[in-house]
């Protein structure tokens, strides 16, 4: 369904994607792993449109994402969920207008389907009438699930989660990977997780890929992942202390 073709990306004369190949079948729950600064986050928003390659191509069903017109790219857009790292929720919105966001912005629905969207997002995450709470009002956890909450609600068939659980506690981080998992199971939809969580990412995850200094290193089944004897994706996923990565 996902497929990058020798994607390249440099900032400043600096590589930071290597001629990435990869493909990531329809509803497959895919992990991405790697060391700081190799190249995840970036990865993850040539894939949703958001920066265009330097050289390669994000090709998704056949269809060559930095070749569509902009309104052709409006309605792939449609297609996709997305979880930012920082949560990004609008603080002057409420909850329920957080989550709202997309639907209004992509879609022509009436306010009571929007509303009744909401309300099914809310209790999906544990959330139930926090429509009318601002961000500022939350805890960390419950901001991340708002998040997944916005990132679900347009029913897209993609998504895409840059650290859903950074700063969060052990026992709410489990939580949010959980849902994240039972999500994608209920919705068939094809996900890419990136985090630095890696035993909680790893209990969840249908495969893995591991960036190391711009170029996909590894890319399998979770089971080969944690069996894999390159020296920089075992120590990497193993937590060794064989030399610096």
């Amino acid at each position: 369904m996902i497929r990058l073709d020798r994607l390249c990306k440099a900032f400043a004369g600096s590589p930071v994607l290597r001629a990435v190949d990869l493909d990531v079948p329809q509803s497959c729950l895919y992990g991405l792993v790697g060391p700081g600064a190799s190249g995840k986050s970036v990865l993850l928003k040539m894939i949703a449109g958001l920066m265009a390659p330097d050289g390669g191509r994000v090709l998704v069903d056949g269809r060559d994402v930095h070749r569509l017109s902009e309104l052709e790219l409006q309605s792939f857009r449609a297609r996709f969920g997305m979880l930012f790292q920082n949560n990004a929720l609008f603080d002057y919105l409420t909850v329920g207008e957080n989550i709202a966001f997309p639907l209004r912005r992509l879609f022509d629905l009436g306010e009571e389907e929007i509303a009744a969207r909401v309300a099914d997002r809310l209790r999906a995450v544990s959330l139930p009438g926090f429509e009318g709470r601002l961000p500022a009002a939350l805890s960390g956890g419950q901001k991340k699930r708002v998040g997944v909450a916005r990132a679900t609600v347009s029913r897209a068939e993609i998504v895409l989660y840059d650290e859903p659980a950074a700063g969060l506690d052990p026992v709410t981080s489990q939580r949010i990977f959980e849902l994240l998992r039972d999500e994608q199971r209920a919705t068939g939809a094809t996900v890419i997780m990136v985090s630095s969580d890696l035993d909680r990412l790893l209990s969840v995850t249908d495969r893995v890929g591991m960036l190391y200094r711009g170029e996909l290193l590894f890319d399998g089944t979770t089971a080969e992942a944690r069996a894999c004897g390159e020296p920089r994706v075992r120590q990497f996923i193993h937590g060794l202390t064989e030399g610096p990565l």
